[in-house]
């Protein structure tokens, strides 16, 4: 891979970025990042602490002249969301990131980028490094598996940090300064059942459902993209009405916190009525399709002919199971009654996979809201919904969402700041993504948060992408933030 990127310009960001795209770092295979963040940190003589849930805390003295200036901590996640084309031959535990230059962007070749959050990271690194800024006490603060539970946030115990203001570099727009955020919860169904001999005079087939475009199921979920595993079960509830199409398996979605790209199954149908079966599933790609034309010009529905399965999943399983994925909630719930644009709540059908080692199949969904009490009511929904149709249901992993404080005075700074180095007021926003600093707050009630970042578009898929020259602002922003951060 080419190491243009780290010729770009802020190069104190892009060269640390570049290094973070050759270590692998999805959420769970964090030790080298980690081993890499405490070594950096180490190298240049700063305090560098590792904790027990996996995070890294690195201190630098503040510059002459400014040791009386509040405390900053700097937070980024060190993990990435590792999601691929299906065709792309790349193992996330092992491989680097391939980034390409891509006009004004920054991308990955076939795979996510993880510019969320390596640029934040990067840039704090680059904050540490620097031999020339001016800043007052800084800590910076790399979290742990943040992507699939935000475990180093939830790990992170009272007194270890000593600053008085949080900056958060996780948000995804130039421009706009984040001041609160959703809060989560995970729904984890599981459906048990018995395997059954295929009947005879059967024949098998694939029916894949591919070429979405996925995305980030907060950031993207109000975009109005296909969700696989719906599809996937649209097809299958009228296929085994009209064609008594019955299930073997399905692996669709491997992601919680993604929206569901690609599904796969295998099925079989009685010989009398597979041509029925081809006909009506090409019927419904063409009325799919065109509902989603839009969103999702590259969808694709295929039904292959596959050799006979061992076993099939038990009729009433197939029904309970069919019956409760086309009925679960899915994507926006309700849209935010004080911030325009924002949605309050929402939910993911992340992932349906049959294990044939256990003889169950595992449901799992995302819900987000802004609103605790809405995600309590969704989070009883999904329960009914998955209970009415026999199978176990925990709700587990619940974290806080963010909640504004337009007087807070970072906020204030970073308004003037911005105005006076770029012409224009930035906006304030809340966001429909999980945060780490619901959590981190919760711990730290004290301190003084604000969020912000460059511009990426499409994060938790592989069209992931970072601008350029937001990348700069980015920086610019931040350097100019450190230096002007208030006295105690």
């Amino acid at each position: 891979m080419s190491n243009e990127i780290s010729k770009l310009t802020p190069t104190e960001v892009w060269e640390n970025f570049y290094q973070l795209t050759r270590i692998p770092r999805p959420s769970h295979h964090e030790d080298q990042i980690r081993q890499y963040i405490a070594d950096f940190g180490r190298n240049l003589g700063l305090e560098t602490i590792q904790d027990g849930a996996g995070n890294v805390i690195i201190r630098k003295p503040a510059t002459p002249g400014m040791e009386k200036r509040k405390g900053v901590i700097l937070q980024g996640h060190l993990d990435m969301v590792p999601q691929k084309n299906s065709d792309k031959d790349h193992d996330f535990a092992k491989d680097p990131i391939e980034a390409i230059i891509d006009g004004e962007w920054v991308r990955a070749n076939g795979t996510t980028l993880g510019a969320d959050n390596g640029i934040g990271v990067a840039a704090a690194m680059a904050v540490l490094a620097s031999k020339d800024l001016v800043h007052g006490p800084v800590e910076a603060l790399f979290t742990a598996t943040e992507e699939t539970g935000m475990d180093g946030a939830n790990g992170l115990g009272p007194g270890m940090l000593k600053g008085d203001i949080l900056i958060n570099m996780d948000s995804e727009d130039e421009g706009e300064l984040y001041v609160g955020c959703a809060g989560g919860e995970d729904a984890n169904v599981t459906f048990h059942y018995s395997e059954i001999p295929v009947p005879a005079e059967s024949i098998s087939f694939k029916l894949n459902v591919t070429g979405l475009k996925g995305g980030h199921s907060g950031l993207d979920i109000n975009l109005g993209r296909g969700n696989a595993n719906k599809i996937f079960f649209r097809l299958l509830k009228e296929a085994y009405k009209v064609c008594g199409l019955r299930l073997s398996s399905i692996i669709g979605g491997n992601l919680r916190n993604a929206i569901p790209r690609e599904a796969f199954g295998v099925v079989t149908v009685p010989y009398a009525t597979a041509d029925k079966l081809v006909g009506l599933i090409a019927g419904m790609t063409t009325i799919i399709k065109r509902e989603l034309s839009a969103t999702e010009p590259t969808l694709k529905i295929e039904l292959s002919k596959t050799e006979m399965p061992g076993s099939l999943i038990d009729e009433k399983t197939q029904i309970n199971l069919t019956h409760a994925i086309v009925a679960c909630p899915n994507g926006v719930i309700r849209m935010s009654d004080s911030m325009a644009g924002l949605v309050e709540t929402s939910t993911n059908l992340a992932i349906v996979k049959s294990e044939s080692e256990t003889k169950t199949i595992k449901v799992a969904c995302l819900m987000r809201s802004s609103v605790d009490s809405a995600r309590a009511q969704l989070g009883s929904r999904m329960d009914s919904v998955f209970t009415l149709a026999g199978a176990e249901v925990v709700l587990k992993g619940g974290y806080p969402g963010w909640k504004p404080n337009m007087e807070s005075p970072i906020l204030k700074t970073m308004l003037q700041i911005y105005n006076g180095k770029f012409g224009r007021i930035p906006e304030i926003k809340a966001i429909h993504a999980g945060l780490e600093c619901g959590i981190l707050g919760g711990t730290y009630p004290g301190w003084d948060m604000i969020s912000f970042g460059p511009t990426i578009r499409f994060p938790h898929s592989p069209d992931e992408k970072v601008n350029i020259e937001s990348v700069a602002k980015f920086w610019d922003f931040l350097v100019e933030t450190l230096k002007s951060i208030p006295a105690k």
